[in-house]
């Protein structure tokens, strides 16, 4: 490879790390550092596993919005001006959290965080594919991007992982409001690097985005999508309750922190693990796969208690569900024109978005009848293993529209 070339994968990979860290604002540290925070918070609020679960169900329900507005902001401002205003506002929102104490404000605060949530995920993943597929990329640079961009949101879980737990243990009254503004802050820095790491970034021509909004058949990708809102039911109630869950087996905080950091680690790991399986298949193969080792590593903690069959749960859902969230936007570069793909990973993420909704309140309503978490996180696994089935039915396009990386 030439220096020119060189210099060329640095500056692709630079500004995919850059939009990392957007990542690990938008899942890692407005979303799943809730897990954390959930048993310190129900403890001191005296929440039921209901209104544990309505916590993530109302930020689902912002994302769902922000995932349908995301469009509209993405043509009138730009992908990269919608992700950096998306960005600052979950930051302020968490900092907000941490001087609430009442469940309507607090449920207030995760729906608008769910809303910023959703702009940041969604302009970050259109400006990942649109970097996969710029001119001198390389032809393997598409699924490698896409993994180091959602792979950020395992470096926010594990920041959440360091963060909470010391600042939730503090001698004061409400010690979680700390860990909350110290979520913050982290966003807050992450904000300002995606800001100077993303400069070089262009925006897609003014024409295609607007023809984006009609340029999606849902009905053509219908396995897929259906798989993809069964996704978004299974595994959030796995990243809402599984801590709790693991507390309540007894394992020890120390323990429960290396859980977490694993599973952050893991998804940081899949870049690299899925990258290729991205890259290589163009229909459901890649959403089918992912899935059912999902829905494997969602049964372990149900099967058994064991310290090693509980890692080896965090570390493998870990090194999957980010990637899975990635292989759709892998299916809409593989079968749709550039143009297209701003409304393609629209359509994933309001089914997504969808599906989040319920699953907090599905396990949470399920644990307080049937007794246990358990019981929860078994329906869970069910649910993604439907989701497997579903996704393995989607084929390709007949004719694909290659990405400019493809073609070349």
């Amino acid at each position: 490879m030439t220096r020119h070339g060189d210099a060329t994968d640095r500056a692709v990979l630079a500004a995919a790390a850059a939009l990392a860290l957007a990542a690990c604002v938008s899942l890692g540290l407005a979303r799943f550092s809730y897990a954390l925070l959930l048993p310190p918070m129900r403890d001191d609020l005296g929440w039921s596993y209901f209104v544990a679960g309505s916590m993530n169900t109302v930020n689902a329900a912002g994302y769902l919005l922000g995932a349908l507005l995301a469009p509209r902001w993405l043509r009138r401002f730009g992908a990269r001006p919608t992700l950096l205003a998306g960005s600052a506002a979950a930051a302020l929102l968490l900092l907000v959290h941490g001087v609430l104490l009442g469940d309507s404000a607090l449920l207030t605060a995760r729906f608008a965080t769910g809303v910023a949530s959703a702009a940041v995920f969604m302009s970050g993943g259109l400006l990942a594919a649109q970097l996969g597929g710029a001119p001198g990329a390389g032809r393997s640079a598409a699924g490698l991007v896409l993994g180091i961009y959602y792979g950020g949101t395992g470096l926010g879980i594990v920041v959440s992982a360091l963060l909470v737990p010391p600042a939730a243990a503090l001698a004061t009254p409400h010690a979680w409001q700390w860990a909350w503004i110290a979520l913050g802050a982290a966003a807050l820095l992450c904000t300002v690097l995606t800001a100077a790491g993303t400069r070089r970034l262009g925006a897609p021509p003014a024409g295609a985005a607007r023809g984006a909004a009609h340029a999606f058949d849902w009905r053509r990708f219908a396995p897929a999508l259906a798989a993809y809102l069964l996704f978004g039911l299974g595994y959030i109630g796995y990243m809402t309750f599984v801590v709790t869950l693991l507390r309540e087996q007894g394992l020890s905080g120390p323990l429960v922190v290396a859980f977490y950091i694993l599973l952050g680690v893991g998804v940081m790991a899949s870049s690299w693990l899925w990258a290729g399986l991205l890259q290589r298949f163009r229909g459901g193969e890649s959403l089918a796969l992912l899935n059912a080792l999902l829905a494997v590593a969602t049964l372990l903690p149900v099967l058994s208690a064991d310290p090693v069959a509980i890692f080896v749960s965090g570390a493998l859902f870990g090194a999957v569900f980010l990637s899975l969230v990635a292989s759709t936007t892998a299916l809409v570069r593989h079968n749709l024109a550039p143009a297209a793909w701003g409304a393609g990973i629209g359509a994933f993420t309001a089914v997504f978005a969808a599906g989040q909704i319920a699953g907090p309140v599905l396990v949470g309503w399920i644990a307080d009848a049937a007794g246990g978490l358990e019981s929860g996180l078994a329906v869970s696994a069910l649910v993604l293993a439907g989701a497997a089935l579903l996704a393995w039915l989607q084929k390709p396009l007949t004719q694909p529209a290659a990405s400019p990386a493809e073609s070349a």
